[in-house]
């Protein structure tokens, strides 16, 4: 009977390790599901904010769609540098893991 308890407490302690395990694994996956949201958004973002100034400078200059399409691109051209600067520091950071 007295070996019971202590096969109990291993197996315990596997339990508890294994959870340990899997929760480690679950919150590396869900910070790079953020990541990955956080720079959808910032890219949405900045299209969207270059096209309302776009859109702005057209209506009170009167300078026709040219407004909203120079600053719709260049809120893509930032956009895609930021998604871009992103992306080179989660690399940087796999490798320093490595």
């Amino acid at each position: 009977m007295a070996d019971q308890p202590a096969d109990g407490d291993s197996l315990a302690r596997r339990i508890a390790a294994a959870r340990a395990a899997e929760s480690n694994a679950k919150d590396g996956a869900k910070a790079n599901e953020n990541s990955g949201f956080q720079a959808a958004s910032e890219f949405i973002g900045a299209m969207l904010a270059g096209g309302f100034i776009g859109w702005f400078i057209d209506r009170q200059v009167g300078t026709g769609p040219w407004g909203l399409i120079l600053m719709l691109l260049l809120g893509f051209a930032t956009g895609l540098y930021q998604s871009l600067r992103r992306q080179r520091k989660f690399e940087d950071r796999e490798r320093d893991k490595d």
